[in-house]
Parts: structure tokens; C-alpha cells; sequence
């Protein structure tokens, strides 16, 4: 019987106010983990925090994981608290950009957030899972990381290096009991990709409901993604049914990548 009790660990998962970050808050939990999430705004927050679970908790912290001060911040308050077991490196941002017009500000702002977070986090956390033998480290990465895409440059390349850096850390860390691996969603329907697809649009003279409708047609299973099937796989991938894959970047796209 595959075994995704999770009862007894405690999760983190960055930028959780909505979509995968979200659902996988809640479906940890409902395997029976106690989870730490942060968002930026307290209604965020309290929203997230108020939902009700049988077995695990839902624990959340306001927090900019775009500030080194902030992520920090919310490192320490987890710690506070206790070690970790598992941790979902989520939060991120995928603005579509013209290369030519984008300044070093962006580039390092957006690698603030959607890089150097994580970073900061696994930092953080990797020891006391070295230390009991057993840890779970999940990126969410993309589709976009894997085959680069002209309107997400920057979005692409900051994924692209998570995928590396699990991998790297997957091999270094394994024979201490700590599993990493990268999730990459392709199109999933979220509020990020709706704002992805409008800027798409804005960028290149079209409609955003043409866009979605576009992309939402190439995929071979016919639809887009839900937050909740992401969450599934991650919450597998933390789980003791996944205990002999590390280092693996798994694609959540409905075959649209297409590679063998």
C-alpha cells in the first residue's frame, strides 16, 4: 500500500496565497503534516490559515520572499518553532519582458525572489534534515526552466538554475537521508498565468483570452492543469512512497513537452 502519511512532519511552503503554493498547503496537511507557509499580505495569511483540517495544521507568516530582510525574517520565526522536514520552495513571479528593455534591477529583483529564496531556505533548513536522516526538498520550477520561451527570458533562467542547483544538491546530500527533486509545471491554471498570459498579449498585440485559448489547445490532453494535481505530486514526492527518487526534474504538463 503506498504510504503518503505525513503525520508528525513539519512542512514549509513559500509564496502559498493562491494556486499551487495553496493546494499543496492543504493537501500536506491533509496527509497530516503541520505546515508553515507565508504570503505577503495578513489577509492572505488568515485566509489560508483558517482552513480547517482533520489530522495536520496550517500555520502561516507574513512575509516578502523577494526581501532578504523578510525571507529571513520568516526563517527564523519557523525555526522558533522547530526543525523542518520537508520544505516546498514555491513562491515566484513570471513577468513577460522584452530582453532589450530589461534593466539589471529586474534581473536582480526577480532572482531575489524566485531564486535566491530558495536558496536562502534550503540554506536554512538542510541541517537539522542532515542531522535526523530524513528530509524532503521539492523546487517548483517550470516548464519554462527546461525549454526556454523568448517572452519569460529572465523567468526561464532563474528556473533553470533551480532545476540545477536540486540536482547538484540531490547528489550531494542523499546518503544523508534527504531527498530533492523539481517539479515543473507547464500550463496550469492559475492567477499567475492568467497575469503571464495578459502581459504575453500586451507584448505582442494580441488578446489575452486568444493567448490562453492558443496555449490551452496545444496541450495533447486537451486542458490546462489545476493547482491540485501539482500538489499531488509534491505531496507524493515528500512523502515515504517516493523514498528512492532524488534528483529528478518531473514535468506536469500534460505531454505537451514532447522529448523523450
Amino acid at each position: 500500500m503506498m504510504n503518503l502519511d505525513l503525520t508528525g512532519k513539519r512542512a514549509v511552503v513559500t509564496g502559498a496565497s493562491l494556486g499551487i503554493g495553496e493546494a499543496t498547503v492543504k493537501l500536506l496537511a491533509q496527509h497530516g503534516a503541520d505546515v508553515f507557509f507565508c504570503a505577503r499580505t495578513d489577509e492572505a495569511v488568515t485566509k489560508l490559515a483558517d482552513t480547517e483540517t482533520e489530522i495536520g495544521s496550517i500555520n502561516g507568516i507574513v512575509a516578502d520572499m523577494g526581501e532578504k530582510e523578510s525571507t529571513q525574517n520568516f526563517i527564523d520565526e519557523v525555526l522558533a518553532k522547530g526543525s523542518v522536514d520537508i520544505l516546498v520552495n514555491n513562491v515566484g513571479a513570471s513577468p513577460s519582458r522584452n530582453f532589450l528593455y530589461m534593466t539589471d534591477e529586474d534581473w536582480q529583483q526577480l532572482h531575489e525572489l524566485n531564486l535566491l529564496s530558495a536558496v536562502r531556505c534550503t540554506r536554512a533548513f538542510l541541517p537539522a534534515m542532515r542531522e535526523n536522516k530524513w528530509g524532503r526538498v521539492v523546487m517548483i520550477s517550470s516548464s519554462a526552466g527546461k525549454y526556454p520561451n523568448a517572452a519569460l527570458i529572465d523567468y526561464g533562467a532563474t528556473k533553470a538554475a533551480m532545476i540545477s542547483i536540486s540536482k547538484s544538491l540531490a547528489k550531494k546530500y542523499g546518503s544523508d537521508g534527504v531527498l530533492i527533486n523539481s517539479v515543473l509545471p507547464g500550463l496550469i491554471h492559475t492567477a499567475m498565468w492568467e497575469r503571464a498570459a495578459t502581459e504575453i498579449a500586451e507584448a505582442t498585440g494580441g488578446k489575452m483570452e486568444d493567448v490562453i485559448k492558443a496555449n490551452g489547445s496545444s496541450v495533447p490532453v486537451g486542458r490546462y492543469g489545476t493547482s491540485e494535481e501539482v500538489a499531488s505530486l509534491v505531496t507524493f514526492l515528500c512523502s515515504e512512497a517516493a523514498s528512492y527518487i532524488s534528483g529528478t526534474s518531473i514535468e506536469v504538463d500534460g505531454g505537451q513537452s514532447g522529448h523523450i
